[in-house]
């Protein structure tokens, strides 16, 4: 197991200039630990070192997981996040406990938590949609990248029209946060709740739009129509 960590390792600082951002820390407040490499290739070494491990037990393949995301690279935490979406058809209920560590100890920017929580735990909650309510126990969690997952993990689901409900509940947990980081997350939730349910999503809109901070406002709005954005950010009170 540490052979295929140390050969990732090696493998992600080989990579030439072209295939790195010169300037991958523009894209964050503070420092990051990075090699400064694209996605394509963090991806071409996820898949070739995906097919060494595939056939290892689950619990094999999340102790390597964790050793990637503990070395707060940005990269072996994209990595790790790759293969634990390849394990989603053999999740386990517990797992979540798992998911809920991983982003409390090593998940500490924007780039982690999407990674990870987009797919990994959306696929989660979709295949044990009544562990919903641990995302909810997220939202009020005083890291603050627990609360953002707590929206991120139901993106894809609202893409497809799945627990509004549970969205909106999740969204009053974090209506008033301060921290942008969190109100752009479930800003992200609502808008891609929006595709399937403009109606509803705009309604809740205007009737909490004058305790959301603007910027959630404007990410929950992006996707609709001209005229319904225009009266969503009318200061009419």
């Amino acid at each position: 197991m540490n052979d295929v960590i140390g050969a990732i390792r090696k493998e992600l600082e080989s990579f030439p200039k072209e295939d790195r951002t010169p300037d991958f820390q523009r894209f964050f407040k503070g420092e990051v630990r990075c090699y400064g490499l694209k996605t394509a290739p963090v991806r071409k070494t996820s898949l070739k070192y995906w097919k060494e491990i595939k056939n290892l037990e689950k619990d094999e393949i999340f102790g390597l997981c964790e050793e990637l995301f503990s070395s707060d690279y940005t990269e072996e935490a994209f990595i790790a996040s790759f293969w634990t979406e390849k394990l989603s058809k053999k999740f386990e209920e517990a797992d979540i406990d798992t998911f809920y560590r991983w982003i409390d100890i090593y998940i500490n920017n924007w780039a982690k938590c999407d990674t990870f929580c987009n797919h990994t735990v959306g696929d989660y909650i979709v295949m044990y949609p009544h562990r919903v309510p641990a995302l909810k126990k997220w939202a009020k969690s005083k890291n603050r990248w627990l609360r953002r997952a707590a929206a991120i993990s139901l993106i894809i689901p609202a893409k497809k029209g799945l627990f509004l409900e549970e969205i909106f509940e999740i969204a009053d947990i974090l209506l008033e946060d301060e921290d942008d980081m969190v109100q752009k997350g479930y800003g992200w939730m609502l808008k891609d709740a929006s595709i399937t349910k403009p109606d509803e999503i705009f309604g809740y809109v205007m009737k909490n739009k004058r305790r959301m901070p603007r910027t959630a406002l404007r990410y929950a709005i992006e996707r609709m129509p001209k005229d319904m954005r225009s009266e969503a950010m009318k200061k009419d009170w």
